[in-house]
């Protein structure tokens, strides 16, 4: 295990036959492809973050992972709007993993200092661009009650569009789901 977690860190050498494929999902798939903005694997080969637990149950591991993916890498949501939502349920679920890794997905797609700390504080109206604040507030409304009242849906459909707003639901859905796990299995952000 690593330092505070509830659960051991997996290594490729001791994985079985169905663990091994989530492994190889995830390790070799997109967030492996490209820069790497923040650590996928520890030194001994174990999946970091949220990646560790998916390969308790593979099947769900498996499918966890493929949502993670589309909604990462398949939707219509600029790559900003993606990462301000994410970062968003990270604030609102104080998730460190979550916003140790998209911080630097952020950085890297040019969110600022001053936009990263208006997100961390909920202060959205210092993101001067009306979607990516749309995108904000619909998400903190999504992560803090779990549904928009009529305004607030007609807002994001106006400001977003309603294939958006699904993608968004989704995107809220599942980051919030692994930062239920990273909490519970004590899964922290690997040290600097």
């Amino acid at each position: 295990m690593t330092a505070g977690s509830r659960i051991p860190r997996l290594t490729p050498a001791q994985l079985d036959a169905d663990q091994r494929a989530v492994y190889d999902e995830i390790a070799a798939g997109p967030r492996a492809q490209g820069p790497q903005l923040f650590r996928l694997r520890d030194a001994d080969g174990g999946l970091e973050g949220p990646f560790n637990a998916f390969l308790l149950q593979p099947r769900l591991g498996s499918a966890l992972q493929a949502l993670g993916s589309a909604v990462r890498y398949q939707t219509s949501l600029t790559g900003r709007c993606r990462e301000i939502a994410i970062l968003v349920v990270a604030a609102h679920w104080d998730s460190a993993f979550e916003w140790y890794a998209h911080e630097a997905v952020g950085r890297h797609i040019g969110l600022t200092d001053a936009e990263l700390d208006a997100i961390r504080h909920r202060a959205y109206e210092a993101l001067t661009d009306p979607q990516e604040r749309a995108t904000a507030v619909a998400t903190q409304r999504l992560a803090g009650t779990a549904d928009l009242d009529d305004e607030a849906y007609a807002d994001a459909v106006r400001d977003l569009g309603l294939p958006q707003l699904f993608e968004l639901t989704t995107l809220v859905g599942y980051y919030a789901t692994l930062a239920l796990q990273l909490r519970v299995f004590r899964v922290s952000a690997p040290p600097a």
